[in-house]
């Protein structure tokens, strides 16, 4: 029986895995040819069809920097949108400053619509105001855009703080009883693929939800009523939008192999939060608007969360996020070694009545209900619960995929370094050293555990080694980390067990 459990949790283990790395939301892809960038005016966009020219803007159209102690961002006249942003303190893995935004979308971030259509965003707007660049000296900064047309009037505030991923937007808006914002395309996504979701996510009352351009492929989506905020993510950054106010709704779409995400209100002052950053708890915590619920921990949240504050608590004092896992790994292993070992024993007794278990299977092959009632009465007579194998390994599977899930997705492992070789736990390890050493300890568990199950489920167990190995050689370090770690501890308990039976 705690074979069929440990083949059925590792077998669980490698779904969940494959399907990370296999079977993730499609990244989203680049602009097509011809698609606006630069300053060149956007297409209208409407769901499912494709945009048309829009008004020409005139030839002054200008870009405004601004600068801040943590990200670079240029701004457009045209429909006073979002250009570009860069951040300056994450690198990606050749040096190179994070993109959020690396040029102006089919559909500019930040731009504006109505009915759907985000001409406007096509309109060549005033500047009111010149590039800045803000320190601790100065804080604080604004960019005013403003357009008068034939039939409308809006005037856009931009508030910069030099400390802050977040900014704050005004829009003063009239004629427009269709007020509509939009994050654009491809703002928020530095890494076209990593392993989770990516695309938008739109956070209503306390429900997570989680779009992308496949989903909606099959058509446009509206959400109503307890609306938070709206986003567009990869693993480790996103973009956002915080309504100051409530809105009428909350719209998403497919654009080409994109989703696109925006909220919508009515004429008059409309104040947002826009978040351009990485997802760091803490500072998102801090923001007091619940865009930490960003972060996803997945099905087990309830245990996950309190296994990353106890890693980051760790870090503190160790000031090394490999040596944190490690400590981690052996504080979650405590509570189960009593369970573990009681398992552990209910183990060596049943292969000690395997013999006659045997005997049973060959001599009761043509009456199964009779080898099912010999058979408990064997478990009666030697005091055997088979069940009782089974318990260790079916209470640590929510912690597994708990702790599973924080290492996946910390954004703290990022870059950090362990030892020698190993100089990004977020990354794999770059000569398969880590992953070849927890297949051989997989290996080691398996020889040493008492085996009381079919031979054929024997001779599959052990397969699964060299399975793992294979999966876990482009797995992060610290996801190895954990999983060796693990298996040292369960070869130690085994040891111990083994010893203690033999004296």
């Amino acid at each position: 029986m705690d074979k069929r459990t440990i083949l059925a949790v590792a077998l669980a283990v490698a779904v969940l895995i494959l399907w990370q790395v296999f079977f993730s939301p499609a990244p989203p892809p680049p602009p097509p040819p011809g698609a606006p960038l630069a300053d060149k005016p956007a297409a209208a966009a409407r769901p499912g069809i494709v945009p048309t020219p829009g008004k020409e803007a005139p030839a002054e159209v200008k870009a405004l920097r601004v600068e801040t102690d943590l990200y670079i961002a240029e701004f457009s006249t045209l429909g006073g949108t979002l250009k570009s942003l860069q951040l300056k303190r994450h690198t990606d893995t050749e040096g190179l400053s994070i993109v959020l935004l690396k040029d102006r979308g089919a559909i500019p971030a930040l731009g504006i619509g109505r009915k759907g259509d985000f001409a406007i965003s096509n309109e060549n707007f005033a500047p009111e105001s010149g590039d800045l660049k803000l320190s601790s000296s100065t804080p604080r900064g604004t960019l005013v855009f403003s357009k008068t047309g034939p039939d409308f009037s809006i005037r856009r505030t931009y508030t910069f703080h030099s400390d802050s991923y977040r900014f704050d937007l005004k829009d003063e808006v009239s004629g427009l009883p269709e007020y509509e914002l939009t994050l654009g395309t491809d703002f928020g996504v530095s890494t076209p693929k990593d392993g989770v979701h990516i695309g938008p996510v739109i956070l209503k009352d306390s429900d997570r939800i989680e779009l992308t351009g496949k989903k909606l492929k099959k058509g446009e989506m509206t959400f109503a009523g307890g609306l938070k905020w709206i986003a567009v993510e990869d693993k480790y950054f996103f973009s956002a939008l915080v309504p100051g106010q409530e809105m009428k709704e909350a719209r998403a779409w497919a654009f080409q192999d994109s989703g696109v995400v925006s909220l919508k209100g009515g004429e008059g002052v409309n104040n947002f939060m826009v978040y351009a950053g990485p997802k760091e708890i803490e500072r998102l915590k801090a923001l007091g608007v619940g865009l930490e619920h960003i972060i996803d921990f997945g099905f087990f949240s309830i245990i996950a969360r309190p296994l990353f504050w106890f890693l980051k608590f760790l870090y503190r004092f160790i000031g090394n996020y490999g040596w944190a896992i490690v400590v981690l790994t052996i504080v979650v292993r405590i509570p189960f070694i009593p369970i573990v070992n009681r398992g552990q024993k209910a183990m060596k007794k049943l292969q000690e009545v395997q013999p006659r278990m045997q005997e049973l299977r060959e001599k009761y092959k043509k009456d199964p209900q009779r080898l099912q009632k010999e058979t408990m009465e064997l478990y009666r007579k030697y005091k055997v619960n088979p069940m009782s194998g089974c318990l260790p390994m079916l209470l640590q599977i929510p912690v597994f995929f708990a702790l599973y899930k924080v290492l996946l997705i910390a954004i703290e492992l990022r870059g950090a370094p362990f030892m020698l070789w190993i100089t990004d736990l977020s990354q794999k390890d770059p000569y398969y050293i880590t992953p070849i050493v927890m297949g051989v300890t997989m290996v080691i568990q398996q020889k040493m555990t008492p085996s009381a199950g079919d031979p054929r489920q024997q001779k599959l167990m052990m397969f699964m080694p060299v399975i793992f190995t294979f999966m876990f050689l482009s797995f992060a370090s610290g996801l190895v980390l954990y999983w060796l770690v693990n298996n040292l501890l369960s070869i130690a308990q085994q040891f111990h067990v083994n010893k203690k039976a033999r004296g």
